[in-house]
């Protein structure tokens, strides 16, 4: 049975296909189009997860959408009626939309779908709520037989947050939290009032959190959200607009603070990373009471996690400290992608009747390298139409040296190889890679390749195998999901004449023997390579410890600031051209930046709008 999950019209629209419920392709719309976070609808990821099985789409089964309009709509006359008259202008604006699209999404997708093939059979198509999409996406590609579930993010139709019960290929949904009171809402509310964009810079926040002290958690916790014991919660909507306004805040929520919100280009003061730091600890605070609970009620020893707030690794650091479950698996396409992934999955479940076959070593995200790849004369193909120059190294030893030594001499390689990631993070596949040793890497690599704010962290890929001996990490960490404290073996204390440094200041000592991914707070997000599930990328790591005696290379996404990742050889070419990275490994080629023809350099710092 084939089975086809469509996330879109929202943000990070997505499509995933399930052959004999195994993940078989899944892509993000903005990959192709290279709008980052494009909500439209995915023509271009169901034409890849269609040519990648050769096979049309009046083949395939269901088309499982990841949403039900008609509850969103709902949600939205509900909400509306509870506050009037209040956002009578937000009503004003949206009611047009919805009338016109959103309502009457059904026809919108069979059109939409028809365009891709005539013969389309409307009656294939089917919806899903958006929880039990993320629910769904939690549970099945997870290595357990049995666990317990729970997703976390803004808003789906109605529900927040959700818990959920799987065992064999049965999912049950036990309870939720609803619209307006939202984990994601109030950690979005905070990334507006810092001055960053809503679905986008809450990376940021958390980012930013290391450099203040939550000197206003109190102050969240005693006005802006109740936290029972039994890890419910609500918010205090006189503080916030989102329900009917155009806006996350509004002018009680700044009185709170004692400021307006920050605008985009204003400075970052102590007081804006003091507020990051609070608001990350009050997300911490409301997962922990939340888990805690949730593992006493049902006694279970997996968790499994889904929804926007699952990609908050900080949270997930904590949740796995505590200690409250034995195994943690996290879908690493958490956010609306991945919905694509549970809707396709709770689609083949729910209509096929067959058993899941569970992998209780892995798990069935196939490491997230699910997108497109390119075979070698392809590649050379792409590049000489591009005016590439470059070597091909075809002895794949040679080549892992070339790249080892170019690394360990400080320079800036972009990898490009197999198939691309699925999801938010690069994981070896679509990636820039640089030396972890260097002092400087950090801050050269925000603003010189990345193009982006100097505070923003770097996280390390580190042999499985080595994992214990520089990072205080219990478990594997494939996916980048939690945050651990470097090795005290590998910590020193900075030496600094003026103990009084504070907020970015701190960037510039230097904290362990691989500043350019530690943290201030000592933390990094960590991601264990196996060499089982990307062979070519451990042996790259074990060719740079084999020079360097460090299992560990700093591993950013292949893109600059508000660029989606690189998914062609063309995108990774032209990001070579326009920014300072040094070298370009595609398939077996090496592109040497010193080497391309001046002529072709791009001017990639305003090339894309900011995240």
């Amino acid at each position: 049975m084939r089975v086809l999950g469509i996330s879109a019209f929202y943000h990070d629209s997505a499509a995933a296909l399930i052959e004999d419920g195994k993940i078989s392709a899944a892509a993000q719309e903005e990959r192709f189009t290279r709008k980052k976070f494009d909500e439209r609808f995915p023509h271009h990821a169901i034409r890849y997860c269609l040519d990648h099985s050769g096979i049309r789409l009046d083949d395939v089964d269901f088309v499982v959408f990841y949403d039900k309009p008609f509850l969103k709509f709902e949600r939205l006359m509900e909400t509306y009626v509870a506050f009037a008259p209040r956002g009578i202008s937000s009503f004003v604006k949206a009611m047009p939309i919805w009338l016109k699209e959103k309502l009457f999404q059904k026809r919108l997708l069979q059109t939409e779908l028809e365009r891709l093939d005539p013969d389309f059979d409307a009656d294939k198509l089917l919806f899903t709520e958006h929880h039990e999409a993320h629910l769904a996406s939690a549970f099945y590609p997870s290595p357990f037989d049995e666990a317990l579930l729970l997703t976390m993010d803004g808003v789906g139709e109605w529900a927040t947050s959700a818990v959920g019960l799987g065992k064999g290929s049965s999912l049950d949904l036990v309870k939720e939290i609803r619209f307006p009171h939202s984990l994601g809402l109030l950690y979005s509310a905070f990334t507006y009032y810092l001055g960053f964009r809503v679905n986008s810079g809450e990376y940021k926040v958390m980012g930013l959190a290391p450099y203040g002290e939550p000197r206003f958690r109190r102050l969240i916790r005693d006005n802006l959200i109740d936290i029972k014991s039994d890890g419910s919660f609500s918010l205090d909507m006189a503080y916030f607009n989102y329900c009917t306004g155009l806006t996350m805040t509004n002018t009680k929520f700044d009185r709170l603070f004692g400021s307006p919100p920050r605008s985009e280009d204003a400075p970052l003061t102590q007081q804006h990373m003091d507020i990051a730091a609070s608001v990350q600890s009050v997300l911490e605070d409301a997962v922990l009471a939340m888990t805690r609970s949730l593992a006493a009620e049902y006694g279970q020893k997996n968790l499994c996690l889904a929804g926007g707030v699952a990609l908050n690794c900080v949270a997930n650091g904590c949740v796995l400290r505590d200690g409250k479950f034995e195994r943690i698996w996290i879908q690493p396409a958490a956010g609306d992608a991945g919905g694509a992934v549970g809707a396709a999955l709770a689609g083949y479940y729910g209509m096929s009747g067959k058993s899941r076959l569970v992998d209780g070593d892995g798990d069935g995200m196939s490491g997230t390298y699910l997108g497109p790849a390119f075979d070698e004369a392809d590649c050379r193909q792409r590049l000489l139409a591009e005016g590439a120059r470059f070597d091909v190294v075809d002895d794949e030893a040679s080549l892992l040296a070339r790249a080892a030594d170019a690394l360990a001499e400080g320079r800036a390689v972009g990898w490009f190889q197999g198939r691309m990631e699925f999801g938010p993070r690069a994981l070896g596949n679509r990636s820039i890679l640089a030396d972890p040793r260097s002092a400087h890497m950090q801050q050269i690599l925000n603003l010189k390749v990345k193009y982006r704010e100097s505070f923003r962290p770097f996280a390390p890929a580190v042999l499985a195998e080595d994992t214990e001996d520089w990072f205080e990490l219990p478990c594997s960490s494939p996916y980048m999901l939690f945050t651990a404290g470097i090795a005290h073996s590998h910590r020193f204390q900075p030496a600094s004449s003026d103990p009084q440094l504070s907020g970015l200041d701190k960037l510039k000592l230097p904290r362990s023997d691989i500043p350019a991914v530690t943290h201030v707070d000592y933390s990094a997000r960590v991601q264990t390579v196996h060499r089982g599930t990307n062979p070519r990328f451990h042996g790259l790591l074990n060719a740079f410890k084999q020079r360097t005696g460090c299992p560990v290379l700093v591993n950013t996404s292949f893109n600059v600031r508000g660029e989606p990742i690189a998914n062609t050889p063309e995108d990774a070419f032209r990001c070579l051209m326009g920014t300072e990275i040094d070298m370009l490994v595609i398939g077996n080629c090496i592109l040497q930046k010193n080497r391309q023809n001046p002529s072709l350099k791009l001017d990639y710092r305003d090339a894309f709008d900011p995240d």
